[in-house]
């Protein structure tokens, strides 16, 4: 069973930072490939309206420049992506949604058995799929909005009460649609299905404040909870894309510590501890709940690859235990490096040019 740290002891948590900052000073020069590129809709839009200064990945590579690594963008769009990722010590995702966050980058790295930070295949495919989530939630016991699940075979059920309507795999909010008439949920659907016709999520609107926990591993295998912040949107009927981007650096979003009620604080630790050792998770996540106006909180959904911008929610939770941007990207690095090797009687990789040439025989 996991080693959760409580926020408020000071001096376990300073320990293993210092341990941490300490194993950081021995690791000059390590070299780290940190994976970033507009591979899911979800990356694409980040690519394309996040002003370069505010993404995570400016912020993830000044953290290793602190840190002293030898470190390369890799973009998994480019044809040498496979090739060059065998190259260094330890792979550090920054994609988020299908092929970065679901499982398959995570099989990827573990069959070429280059370390990677975060979650590994099940827990990451879990954690993606937000109706396969959901499923766990309930087996685990953790509470969760009412949902329901449509393929278009059969028409959505409207109870009368607004709906969420979330397509399954993707972060951000992005296809996401807030819908308070039944009038506009065909074409609600329609937006979070895509062109094969995947299933859609349809979950009850709760109205609330939403929130947001961090947890981070640390050496030692301990994990730190760090306090729950909430989020309001100030321009928004929900926290969306738009918001969440707020390229415009508007301010659109308030985000402050929650001012929870003893009782339920200890819930809200319950079920995040419930869901980091349910679904495996490890090295880092962010849980995201909706407290509800009676003072209920209900988990929405998992990210195992939180965001990492020098602003991002996870940052400001680690900044309030006393720990760094750069410490964060310390612990990630070293839970990726700490862990066992995925060592198995496999082949090494022989590459060579016929995979390229069977790619170039596919696009023309």
């Amino acid at each position: 069973m996991t080693r959760f740290l409580n926020p408020s002891s000071d001096a376990a948590l300073q320990k293993a930072a210092e341990e941490l900052r300490e194993w950081g000073r021995s690791r000059q020069g390590l070299r780290v490939a940190l994976i970033y590129g507009p591979v899911s809709a979800e990356d694409r839009l980040y690519h394309s309206k996040c002003p370069v200064e505010q993404r995570s990945v400016t912020a993830l590579g000044t953290a290793l420049e602190e840190i002293g690594a030898q470190w390369d963008v890799l973009d998994p769009c480019e044809p040498d992506f496979i090739i060059d990722l065998t190259g260094y010590d330890v792979a550090l995702s920054n994609l988020h949604g299908p092929y970065g966050e679901d499982g398959r980058l995570q099989g990827l790295l573990d069959y070429l058995r280059v370390p990677y930070c975060g979650s590994g295949v099940g827990a990451s495919a879990v954690a993606a799929d937000k109706i396969l989530c959901k499923r766990v939630m309930l087996t685990l016991g953790v509470p969760t909005p009412g949902w329901q699940v449509w393929s278009g075979a059969v028409p959505a059920i409207w109870n009368g009460r607004p709906l969420m309507i979330k397509p399954p795999f993707g972060g951000s909010s992005v296809g996401m649609s807030l819908v308070r008439d039944p009038a506009d949920l065909p074409a609600a659907l329609a937006d979070a299905a895509d062109d094969e016709g995947t299933e859609v999520l349809v979950e009850e609107y709760v109205t609330g404040t939403p929130m947001t926990v961090g947890l981070l591993e640390l050496p030692g295998g301990s994990v730190v909870m760090f306090p729950p912040l909430a989020t309001e949107a100030a321009e928004a009927d929900f926290y969306d894309a738009d918001t969440k981007l707020d390229a415009g650096a508007r301010g659109a979003v308030i985000v402050r510590a929650a001012e929870l009620e003893p009782t339920v604080l200890d819930q809200v630790i319950g079920h995040a501890r419930t869901l980091w050792d349910g679904l495996g998770l490890r090295g880092s996540a962010r849980i995201d709940f909706i407290l509800t106006n009676d003072g209920e909180p209900y988990v929405l959904e998992v990210n195992s690859t939180p965001g990492m911008s020098r602003d991002s929610n996870f940052a400001v939770g680690a900044a309030m235990v006393g720990l760094t941007h750069t410490d964060v990207v310390l612990a990630m690095l070293h839970e990726a490096l700490a862990r066992p090797p995925y060592d198995v009687p496999l082949p090494t990789p022989a590459f060579a040019g016929t995979t390229r040439a069977r790619e170039a025989a596919v696009s023309t």
